[in-house]
């Protein structure tokens, strides 16, 4: 039987955060989980020429504003494949708004921005201001672009430091 991964625990050991990739780095497309089918599907292709900068996923246990699981980003440099769960330590918040899809104003939708713990080439990372500006800002541009095509009018509100990007784990979880 297959599990469904939003159900799981969104810690492991050592408060660990557990993110469940969903579109790897590289990927062309978007893949989203779908617990009612207990499988990863099609959500849409990519803007032509773009494509995954790190692997993208969800933290599972949580729910946030848009009621979907909390995003994640895995910032790392190799690529993993859908449904494999990444023990990971937050770095920082991209903060994000966007229409809501009834239309009926706006909603955040910020995405979390974490490294694997066992990734020993960040290890120096413990946040987001250890990225270069330049980097941050290709990452605010990858998210813009990913959904220049649909009804979100996404805008970036800035970045929020490791502190934050617990917090919200932690709001979304009830903890």
């Amino acid at each position: 039987m297959v599990p469904d991964f939003t159900q799981w625990p969104s810690r492991g050991e050592q408060g660990a955060l557990h993110v469940v990739v969903e579109s790897p780095r590289g990927s062309t497309v978007k893949l989203k989980y779908e617990p009612k089918l207990k499988a990863f599907t099609l959500s849409r292709p990519l803007t032509r020429g773009l494509q995954y900068p790190y692997d993208w996923g969800f933290i599972p246990g949580t729910r946030g504003p848009d009621g979907d699981p909390l995003d994640a980003m895995v910032y790392w440099d190799v690529a993993t494949w859908p449904g494999v769960v990444l023990p990971c330590r937050a770095l920082g918040v991209l903060q994000v708004d966007q229409k809501k899809p009834d239309g009926s104003g706006r909603e955040r939708n910020d995405r979390l921005l974490v490294v694997p713990v066992s990734a020993v080439r960040a290890e120096h990372l413990r946040g987001h201001e250890d990225l270069s500006q330049r980097e941050r800002e290709e990452l605010e541009h990858f998210f813009l672009t990913a959904v220049a095509f649909e009804e979100k009018d996404a805008r970036i509100l800035g970045w929020a430091g490791p502190e934050a990007a617990e917090q919200m784990v932690n709001m979304s979880t009830g903890s």
